[in-house]
């Protein structure tokens, strides 16, 4: 059975906004995570532990696309955050991007008390 996906914010509509190829990427990375199977690029994205909160990132051209979601909530998938990376300096998530994750994932938990 499938676990249900939540976009939360403009998740969606950032990642309709990618490169076919990308869109392609973390779709896959989000049908996986719904089979509850983990994409092989899906990593633990820093400063979460124990959050179940994943990162996928995707070079295309010479851009850098990630997708961040939470497999945290057992029956569903949460697709907190989607953006283009335009730092060119590290490969650390920037702290604005960061802030966004976190917010989202707090709107998150306030969903999953009020289903409880």
């Amino acid at each position: 059975m499938l676990k249900e996906v939540f976009w939360v914010g403009s998740a969606r509509k950032a990642v309709k906004s990618f490169p076919e190829e990308v869109r392609a990427v973390f779709g896959y990375a989000i049908y996986l995570a719904q089979l509850g199977e983990k994409h092989p690029r899906a990593i633990p994205l820093k400063g979460f532990s124990g959050a179940g909160v994943l990162e996928v990132v995707e070079d295309f051209q010479t851009d850098a696309y990630r997708c961040v979601y939470t497999i945290r909530y057992g029956d569903r998938v949460y697709v907190l955050h989607a953006f283009q990376k335009k730092s060119k300096r590290g490969i650390a998530t920037p702290r604005l991007e960061m802030d966004v994750v976190e917010s989202r994932l707090r709107e998150v938990r306030r969903i999953e008390e009020v289903k409880g």
